[in-house]
């Protein structure tokens, strides 16, 4: 992924995160990690690229993730992504996941049949680990069967799932929320 014009971290309610970028869309985005040195370093690497000041795009969205992982409602559905080299079966689960509200969520059975494929939600499951996206591809929003929070690769595991939920008032249906 050498197309990377930069990246840099910025602060969010739940810690450091991560953004890079080329000169149109967002090629990576990441939650925090165990400390910002060790995320300057994995977006160093990542993106063959350097740390810079973000252009006006992307400081847009990181002020719009910042208010998301604050608690604003907002689905970040018109951020541009770089998807060229995301696996076509990647492609389609991110892009249910996306559309996954602030607030609500699917589990990974759900998202399998939204993608037409019923019976693939552990490789939905495997996408999602993969997401190189996170928040802006929602991946905290899919739970495992029967409502149990699943794995969470991000820094903190499902701790860290469970806080992005419960900053979204996140709810099942018409069902109170996960925290009310």
């Amino acid at each position: 992924m050498n197309s990377a014009l930069g990246f840099c971290l910025f602060e969010t309610a739940i810690g450091e995160c991560a953004i890079g970028w080329d000169s149109h869309t967002l090629v990576a985005v990441h939650l925090p990690a165990d400390s910002p040195e060790h995320l300057r370093k994995r977006m160093a690497t990542r993106l063959e690229t350097q740390e810079t000041p973000p252009p006006a795009f992307v400081q847009a969205a990181i002020e719009r993730i910042r208010r998301l992982l604050q608690g604003e409602a907002d689905d970040l559905m018109d951020l541009p992504l770089a998807m060229d080299a995301v696996p076509e079966f990647h492609r389609r689960v991110y892009e249910v996941t996306r559309a996954i509200p602030p607030g609500r969520t699917l589990t990974y059975g759900e998202v399998a049949q939204r993608i037409g494929d019923p019976g693939a939600a552990r490789a939905v499951g495997q996408a999602l680990g993969l997401n190189p996206f996170a928040p802006v591809v929602p991946c905290h929003r899919v739970l495992a069967a029967g409502g149990r929070s699943g794995g969470f690769s991000a820094e903190g595991g499902t701790a860290t799932k469970l806080r992005m939920l419960e900053i979204e008032r996140a709810r099942f249906g018409s069902d109170p929320g996960l925290f009310d």
